[in-house]
């Protein structure tokens, strides 16, 4: 017992000690200079951070107008010239900018959009329903409201739009970084491997108008307000700014794309798998999904009642977990019930998200993206078709798997080397979280350097889970490289910039030689110093290089055509050729077209598969019953597709139809069968009959043939 009293007694007389010490340390006066030296050391850091984000979101900005600039000579241009430089899909988003600057007023033009009938022959569409026609909407009010049209031209401020929004992209992704490391020099880092990647990081130097091109930049900013809230050491009033943030993005970014709540619902499994690795961020995870409830009804309502955010899978599986967690409500730890509660909880996770997608379905009629899921069973294999529409999807590059050349680049650039380090160790550390939770070990509620566990911040688990769901969709689909190559940036950035990963992996190695806290605030600094003197030794002169180089685009035939359809064409009258080509006739003349380059209405994608049949080996007469019967007045051969040389083996427009219409049979060694027709578009051209019964030429150059569908039929020798 003496031993024992002996024992409690001395750390008494060394907690006097300290105290004591205190006490004395207390009264000399440099403490007071202490926290308004901190202070002042935050606000600098947060100052130059800000100022160093902002920076680069605007020389971004800069750099991207210049080089537009630079490629299409676009300030020396006529107005025609400039059109024809938006092409395909992005031609018709422009064009109704136009139109809406044309109308009367605001209300008019969103009528005339909503109930549109000049368009497309026969057909009458809510075009801002159907092609997500809210960031046109936004750029003419916004023009219009701030009397910009003494000062500047209508196309430079939409694609300035466009370039600053790229801006906030950056900005936001520099933030993300920064808020994940601790550090700017991580956001730094991360926009010098955006822009040297830009290739694969943003389409934004071919095509402005996409609807990716507007929405991906809001919902940047909207992971970065996730990031933020999920920190754990997050103060009241940062958090509500994250939480306000992230609420006003999420609904913006679903607004601007229509397939914004299939990347919400990735972003949802990813929150939900934080959820079971990180039990302390539960209410928080609900709080998000409460945001995703009320984003999908507000779209719902303003997107005229769009039955898509309906049968939404984000939807089906936010209510799912919502409604398990009412569930777990009220219910003591350790019990028998909760026991019980838990194997209830994993078989409805698993089961209730499917069985209401499946019973909203059932009430809910739709039609929007069925000819999605045909082309995913025909990518995997699951069912085989000789459809036109689904082999030439199958064909598209953006919907191929990656190629060599990318992950070349993305080596070439330092970029995937680093990633795959950082995503190693991270998900290694988040094993060793899982393994402390089975054993029953309680995590801590804030992560310090000292111990080296990177995977239990919840903001780190989030991040991983997230890219390596988007990233194995990008190995099956090339063209979502561009919403996981930036967060790979992010990801590699943070990782090579934050002392906690280091020192993660100093203590597996346990290291001993060198203090390895020391030795990985030296790494974090050292290692992206060096990267960044290294990409810029080796891009930066390529990068001016193409700010000095002169390019130019060039397409006389293209200008010829619009200019005699402006002229000589009726304004009453219908053209037909491909959506591609008709795209740019909306946008350059305003008249009517028959198809439209969009593939989110089955109608449309009908329409594109007949006219396309202009290029098949079919009579002048199938071809006049199919013309006719979309009132078209003109057909327009292309040159270029008639006469196409692929690439790639198959993927020819012709090679297609003949697939489509029994020409060649693909088991038999691509073997022609008897077709007693020649291919139309060639045959036309030779002015015989019975063709010159059906169409007389009207106008040539070297690229298109323009022919009058004649109402009436001659019959000639």
């Amino acid at each position: 017992p003496t031993v024992e009293l002996r024992q409690r007694k001395k750390p008494k007389s060394s907690e006097n000690k300290e105290s004591a010490k205190e006490e004395k340390i207390s009264d000399t006066p440099v403490p007071e200079r202490t926290p308004k030296y901190v202070l002042f050391q935050r606000f600098a850091k947060i100052f130059i951070g800000c100022l160093a984000a902002v920076t680069s979101g605007m020389m971004y900005a800069f750099y991207l107008s210049a080089y537009h600039e630079r490629k299409f000579w676009f300030s020396s241009r006529q107005e025609l010239e400039r059109e024809i430089t938006f092409q395909g899909d992005s031609a018709v988003y422009y064009s109704y900018y136009k139109d809406m600057l044309k109308a009367p007023s605001f209300e008019r033009g969103v009528y005339e959009l909503t109930h549109n009938n000049k368009t497309v022959s026969l057909k009458t569409i809510n075009a801002v329903q159907q092609m997500s026609l809210y960031p046109e909407l936004i750029a003419s009010v916004l023009y219009q409201a701030t009397g910009s049209s003494e000062i500047i031209e209508p196309v430079y401020f939409y694609i300035g739009i466009v370039f600053g929004l790229q801006g906030i992209y950056v900005t936001a992704l520099f933030v993300t970084s920064w808020l994940m490391s601790g550090t700017w020099l991580a956001g730094m880092l991360t926009v010098a491997w955006f822009i040297i990647n830009r290739i694969d990081t943003t389409r934004i130097e071919y095509s402005i108008p996409l609807r990716e091109n507007w929405a991906l930049p809001y919902f940047a900013c909207q992971v970065a307000a996730l990031t933020g809230y999920l920190k754990s050491n997050l103060n009241t009033y940062a958090e509500r700014f994250c939480y306000l943030l992230m609420s006003a993005s999420t609904y913006t970014f679903m607004m601007m794309w229509e397939y914004s709540h299939y990347l919400l619902f990735l972003q949802a499994v990813s929150l939900f798998l934080l959820n079971v690795f990180s039990v302390e961020q539960g209410d928080k995870v609900h709080e998000v999904y409460k945001i995703y409830i009320f984003a999908l009804f507000l779209g719902y309502l303003l997107q005229f009642e769009n039955p898509a955010l309906l049968v939404s899978p984000l939807l089906s599986l936010v209510a799912a977990l919502m409604l398990t967690k009412c569930l777990q409500l009220n219910v003591k730890k350790g019990t028998f019930v909760a026991k019980i509660m838990k194997v209830i909880n994993f078989y409805l996770v698993c089961t209730l998200p499917v069985t209401l997608n499946i019973i909203i379905k059932m009430f809910v009629p739709h039609k929007e993206n069925e000819h999605m899921l045909k082309f995913l069973e025909v990518k995997f294999g699951l069912n085989i078709t000789k459809n036109f529409t689904m082999n030439w999807l199958l064909c598209q590059e953006s919907l191929q798997t990656p190629s060599q050349d990318f992950f070349l680049r993305l080596t070439q650039s330092s970029l995937l080397p680093f990633y795959i380090l950082v995503l190693i160790i991270c998900l290694l550390s988040m094993m060793q979280v899982i393994f402390r939770r089975i054993n029953g070990k309680s995590l801590k509620e804030t992560v310090t350097i000292e111990d080296g566990r990177i995977g239990e911040r919840p903001e780190i688990i989030y991040h991983v889970i997230h890219t390596i769901l988007l990233g194995s969709l990008a190995m099956v689909l090339e063209g979502l490289k561009y919403i996981w190559t930036p967060y790979v940036c992010m990801l590699a950035a943070f990782g090579v910039c934050s002392p906690e990963l280091w020192m993660t992996l100093f203590k597996w190695l346990r290291l001993r030689t060198v203090h390895p806290i020391l030795l990985a605030l030296i790494l974090s600094m050292a290692v992206p110093t060096i990267i960044g003197l290294s990409l810029w030794k080796e891009f930066f002169p390529r990068l001016m290089t193409e700010l000095t180089e002169l390019q130019e685009f060039y397409d006389p035939d293209t200008v010829e055509l619009m200019t005699w359809i402006k002229r000589q064409a009726p304004v009453a009258a219908v053209f037909a050729g491909s959506p591609q080509l008709m795209g740019a006739i909306k946008l350059c003349t305003g008249w009517m077209v028959t198809s439209l380059p969009l593939y989110n209405d089955d109608d449309l994608l009908k329409r594109n598969e007949n006219i396309y049949q202009i290029y098949s080996k079919r009579s002048a007469e199938d071809i006049y019953k199919i013309l006719t019967s979309y009132k078209a007045n003109y057909l327009i051969v292309e040159d270029a597709i008639c006469n196409e040389v692929g690439t790639m083996r198959g993927c020819r427009v012709k090679d297609l139809l003949d697939v489509a219409n029994g020409h060649v049979v693909c088991e038999e060694g691509d073997k022609l069968t008897y077709s007693k027709y020649g291919r139309f578009c060639h045959e036309v051209k030779i002015n015989y009959s019975p063709y010159v019964n059906y169409f007389t030429r009207v106008y040539w150059n070297r690229s298109y043939f323009v022919y009058k569908i004649n109402t009436v039929i001659s019959f000639q020798s």
